[in-house]
């Protein structure tokens, strides 16, 4: 299958980006070759020409944008990752933002894990908060977990994962959170259940703009893939969506504090978070 020029493989990075917000240098150039000749070798198509017209000029739904979308995102993932940056939520913010809802009387807790892929952190964030908050089953908790790639909701969705995504999982937890299934385990609904899966575009103004009422924010280890213009519009989106007093978490490499100056610097302990004030 021909491979793409320069001038296709701009138009095409060009076209990402204004879409997805995802930034792609030319030593990116052969994964997106291998991920555009899978989609034309799915729609018939033998032209890169061909392909780039449709995708950029007869795709008036983004159906084909999501379908390369589903390729061209990295989902690699496990539960209880970045374990120290889990336990200054569970331990520090946490606490002082339920006794904060206490003290006015709010029973609502809210939480967003945004670039969720496979469900792997959101479901994490159900088992802490069934763990350290025991009352959240008489509250209205809720953890709002959204991706760009549908593929990875639907696998979400079933909350069925292999023993490498559950290797990190303390073993106290593993029986009253995770069944067991030979060598597969399914978080167990009384857990599950706290998790609301979306499809949503953190590129897409209008649908962050309609993100609103979170207490949290963990957006680990999404923001690489943007270039520093999204990295700031999405990281502004998440200050927005956030109630005062909120803390967003990104990816020990992504700081807030490079790239927003909105947020507050707090430290609990050795652990460093940002909080909106």
């Amino acid at each position: 299958m021909p491979e793409l020029s320069s001038d296709q493989f701009d138009k095409l990075t060009r076209k990402i980006y204004s879409e997805l917000g995802l930034q792609f240098e030319e030593n990116k150039g052969y994964f997106l070759q291998k991920c555009v000749e899978k989609r034309m070798e799915k729609l018939g198509f033998d032209d890169p020409q061909k392909y780039l017209f449709m995708l950029c000029y007869a795709d008036p739904d983004g159906v084909e944008m999501q379908a390369l979308a589903n390729l061209i995102t990295t989902n690699e993932t496990y539960m209880f990752r970045e374990y120290e940056q889990l336990a200054a939520f569970a331990d520090y913010c946490l606490p002082e933002v339920l006794s904060a809802k206490e003290a006015r009387a709010e029973h609502t807790l809210r939480i967003w894990s945004a670039g969720c892929a496979s469900g792997e952190e959101a479901y994490t964030l159900a088992i802490i908060l069934r763990e350290v908050f025991p009352q959240s089953q008489f509250w209205n908790c809720e953890i709002v977990a959204t991706d760009i790639d549908q593929n990875v909701l639907n696998q979400a969705a079933r909350a069925r994962y292999g023993s490498r995504s559950v290797h990190e999982v303390p073993p106290e937890y593993m029986a009253r959170h995770l069944i067991a299934h030979g060598d597969s385990y399914t978080v167990r609904p009384s857990t599950a259940n706290l998790v609301r899966l979306e499809h949503l575009n953190l590129h897409d103004r209008i649908a962050m703009r309609a993100m609103k009422n979170f207490d949290f924010v963990f957006c680990r280890n999404v923001l690489i893939y943007f270039d520093d213009r999204s990295r700031k519009m999405v990281v502004d989106h998440f200050y927005n969506a956030l109630n005062p007093g909120g803390y967003v978490f990104l990816g020990h490499s992504e700081s807030v504090g490079r790239i927003s100056t909105a947020f507050k610097l707090r430290r609990f302990g050795t652990h460093l978070v940002y909080v909106k004030e």
